[in-house]
């Protein structure tokens, strides 16, 4: 199909702002779709009728070309669409009824005021249904004006020069009928097909905004724990929570800044994201919620959400799994960095920090006796407190207590995890509940 030429493109776009919603450019495209379809039909209707012999004054036909195409020559130039339908709704009513009578009565005319139906209609389409209602009530007037006042007024005017013929009456009596049909069908037609347009416009910017709003809601949760998240989006107010006992692991690289001295910023950051990612996948695969990365550091807690019921064994068999990991890949790890582990068991203050660039960050004791033992511990080691040590004893190998001096807190006993216990390295309730996660 050929693509229509660049003046009708702009004829068919006249007057739209790209301010308007898509019911306001359907209406105006419609009216100036319409204004074509009568300009033209009214023309063609009066070169068929000299055709067949009857010679009417091309006066009214004329005026009525001129009337349509300059009122659509001043929408153009003034953008005025409330203006331009209103007038041009009345000309489309009007106009036919001024012919008809000019021709004498409807059997001489051949019914030609039919056209004025289609002002009503056009006002359905370009206006409303509700203001669709005056102008069809305006229409039935003038008809039923026309049939009472048919004989007068055609006895009046008496402008037939010459006597119609029945078969040229009832020739253009079907013509008028199959004319307007037609209009009326390609308008219904280009609206719907303009409204199916609108609509597909309509869906594909929805799926844009589904897929932006699924993107929003993926990277609110790498910031946030689920639950968190949706309070957060439901409501403006300070998000802060006590709970009774969490656990938290600190991992803190050794020597890292030693290490990090020989590289440039891209291969540091290179390290630091395969690492980190690996530790993200460990946390996922245990049920565990990431906090927040802090310089060289990690920050993960097991007790915030209900996606692990033994959460301390969970972040114990977490912990060992990275020290594995860092020990034998060395796609993650090709410089061999050892890393120093902490886990602390007890109440925290969870929340949301700030407006912008928020984050959600653990306050209390827990957190600091995590974050102290993990940088009193040497590399390769897993130290955990006191209460940590007693939920995991059980299913645990621990060194011996060794009394470390934290600042804040004094003397502090600590332990030092080695491993699981032979009877638990496989079936262990945290095993086998991390292996389903």
């Amino acid at each position: 199909m050929n693509a229509p030429s660049p003046f009708l493109t702009r004829l068919r776009h006249a007057g739209i702002l790209p301010t308007d919603s898509e019911e306001l450019r359907l209406q105006k495209s419609l009216l100036v779709f319409a204004t074509g379809l009568i300009s033209f039909a009214s023309m063609l209707w009066l070169f068929i009728y000299w055709q067949l012999g009857p010679q009417f004054s091309s006066t009214i036909p004329f005026l009525f070309q001129l009337l349509l195409v300059g009122n659509l020559a001043i929408y153009i130039k003034t953008s005025n669409f409330d203006l331009f339908r209103q007038t041009q709704l009345a000309l489309f009513l009007f106009m036919p009824f001024v012919a008809q009578w000019s021709m004498g009565n409807f059997i001489s005319a051949s019914g030609v005021s039919l056209w004025a139906l289609l002002a009503p209609i056009g006002a359905v389409l370009f206006i409303g249904p509700r203001d669709a209602l005056a102008w069809f009530f305006a229409y039935l007037f003038l008809t039923a004006l026309s049939g009472t006042f048919d004989y007068y007024l055609a006895d009046s005017l008496g402008s037939v020069p010459v006597k119609v013929k029945t078969e040229t009456s009832v020739f253009f009596f079907a013509l008028n009928f199959a004319a307007v049909s037609t209009i009326v069908f390609l308008l219904l037609r280009y609206s719907a097909t303009e409204k199916q347009r609108a609509q597909a416009r309509l869906q594909e910017a929805h799926a844009l905004l589904l897929a932006e709003q699924e993107r929003s809601e993926r990277l609110l949760l790498n910031i946030l724990p689920g639950p968190v998240a949706e309070r957060l989006k439901a409501s403006n107010q300070t998000i802060a929570d006590g709970f009774a006992d969490v656990s938290v692991m600190f991992v803190d690289i050794v020597n890292f800044t030693r290490v990090a001295e020989g590289l440039s910023p891209q291969q540091v950051f290179s390290m630091l994201n395969k690492i980190f990612s690996s530790f993200d996948e460990l946390a996922e695969k245990y049920g565990l919620e990431k906090i927040k990365t802090i310089g060289d550091a990690y920050m993960v807690a097991g007790g915030l959400n209900n996606d692990c019921e033994n959460y301390c064994e969970a972040l114990m068999d977490m912990a060992l799994e990275m020290k594995r990991l860092l020990e034998h890949d060395l796609d993650i790890n090709h410089l061999r960095l050892e890393i120093r582990i902490g886990i602390g068991t007890g109440p925290v203050v969870a929340g949301v920090v700030g407006k912008k660039k928020f984050i959600y960050d653990l306050w209390g004791d827990t957190v600091n006796i995590a974050s102290r033992i993990t940088n009193e511990g040497a590399p390769g080691v897993i130290q955990v407190d006191e209460t940590t040590y007693r939920r995991l004893r059980n299913h645990f190998d621990f060194e011996g207590p060794q009394t470390l001096y934290l600042k804040g807190k004094g003397n502090t006993a600590v332990h030092r995890a080695i491993g699981r216990k032979p009877a638990f390295e496989t079936g262990a309730p945290g095993a086998a509940r991390a292996a389903a996660i």
